[in-house]
């Protein structure tokens, strides 16, 4: 057989993944919208910088390949995450940013200017993007708008959003490797505290973002959706959907001293770019555990706080508030699980789990920090 002809098939194949064409396609967003547009996108507007999360894990090295422009949200809300992207990719220092549509400082032309194929949106800004017409306006410049979600029902949307940035990226087979590599992390959890049977679940009350604005009083927390389930997936009773089945609720003190929880945990993140407060606890990327316990300390110092079982016993946690948005909460539910059950899951390191998640999906270096408990908190 001649050279050619034994390299025939692999010069075809190498055409073949050089050339791929965009091709008309039909998606249904998690709003149930039908899209229609050419797959894989070529220029990509990320309205919500976040999504990096889910994007990298699918494109790797050649995820800001087609990214235009993005909002600005990584940077105020997350940047220790986007100091991680910037490192490694310091060409993201001149992406175009945008502003957050329902608060009006979106500017839809400087977007038109860009020619994206697609525009990602949350669903958390459906209702002002259709009141507004922007839907319209975007297709008449030859712009679709697509809404993802994992936020407002991550259970009922997340895998269905990740799917759809699989289509827009080009990246379908990657897509259904996460999903299944994210479920079988959480079904380390889940499996195991089905096979234990009837065990008791503690009491766990999660509040959402404490310090970082306005004043330190309590409470906002999570109902049955988003960090309220990953606590009832991870064998706790979240006492927010005692009182809500919206994903956000507020309790007053008196609530949360008649419930007295098992456990107490905050959600943090850096913010001090946001904040007007600077009393939160920052964990996340980087973070420094000594400074975060100080913190969490000082906020247990709070009116009614000091009254609490788990206070008074140990059991008082933080987690990076990031998770909240972002498909990798098979993290805080396995960090959750050990807080909750430590001898049902004395052998699962949360840790390792994510930094092999970074090794295997992720074109940025793992670095700890993610959690931190104050001194007999459950380590």
């Amino acid at each position: 057989m001649s050279l050619f002809k034994r390299l025939f098939p692999a010069l075809v194949a190498v055409a073949v993944f050089i050339a791929v064409p965009a091709m008309a396609a039909e998606i249904t967003d998690v709003t149930g919208r039908r899209v229609e547009l050419d797959l894989p996108a070529k220029r990509v507007l990320l309205g919500e910088a976040r999504q990096i999360h889910v994007a990298a894990a699918l494109k790797g090295e050649h995820v800001f390949d087609t990214i235009v422009g993005w909002r600005d949200d990584l940077i105020k809300k997350d940047p220790d995450s986007y100091t991680a992207y910037r490192e490694r990719f310091p060409a993201i220092a001149d992406l175009p940013l945008f502003g957050y549509i329902p608060s009006g400082d979106f500017s839809l032309e400087a977007a038109i200017a860009l020619k994206p194929d697609v525009l990602t949106l949350n669903l958390e800004a459906q209702q002002a993007v259709e009141e507004s017409g922007f839907i319209e306006k975007a297709a008449a410049a030859g712009i679709a708008v697509v809404f993802l979600d994992f936020r407002v029902d991550p259970a009922k949307n997340s895998v269905k959003s990740v799917e759809i940035l699989g289509a827009l990226f080009g990246a379908e087979a990657r897509a259904k490797e996460f999903i299944a590599w994210r479920q079988a992390q959480i079904a380390l959890v889940t499996d195991r505290l089905a096979a234990a049977g009837a065990i008791a679940r503690p009491k766990v009350f999660i509040e959402r973002s404490p310090g970082i604005t306005g004043e330190t009083a309590c409470c906002r927390t999570f109902g049955p959706a988003n960090f309220g389930e990953m606590v009832e997936k991870a064998g706790g009773h979240n006492i927010g959907s005692d009182v809500a089945t919206t994903t956000f609720v507020d309790l007053n003190p008196e609530q949360l001293v008649v419930a007295d929880p098992d456990h107490v945990i905050v959600t943090g993140s850096n913010w001090a770019a946001e904040s007007d407060l600077n009393q939160f606890v920052n964990v996340g990327r980087g973070a420094d555990p000594a400074a975060a316990r100080e913190r969490l300390a000082a906020l247990m110092q709070r009116p009614g706080f000091t009254t609490l079982k788990a206070v008074k016993e140990g059991r008082v946690h933080a987690v990076w508030h990031q998770f909240y948005g972002a498909p990798y909460e098979f993290v805080p539910i396995q960090q959750f699980a050990k807080w909750f059950h430590p001898e049902l899951f004395a052998d699962i390191d949360p840790d390792r789990t994510f930094r092999e998640f970074h090794e295997k999906f992720l074109p940025v270096a793992y670095r700890p920090g993610y959690f931190v408990s104050l001194p007999q908190g459950g380590e």
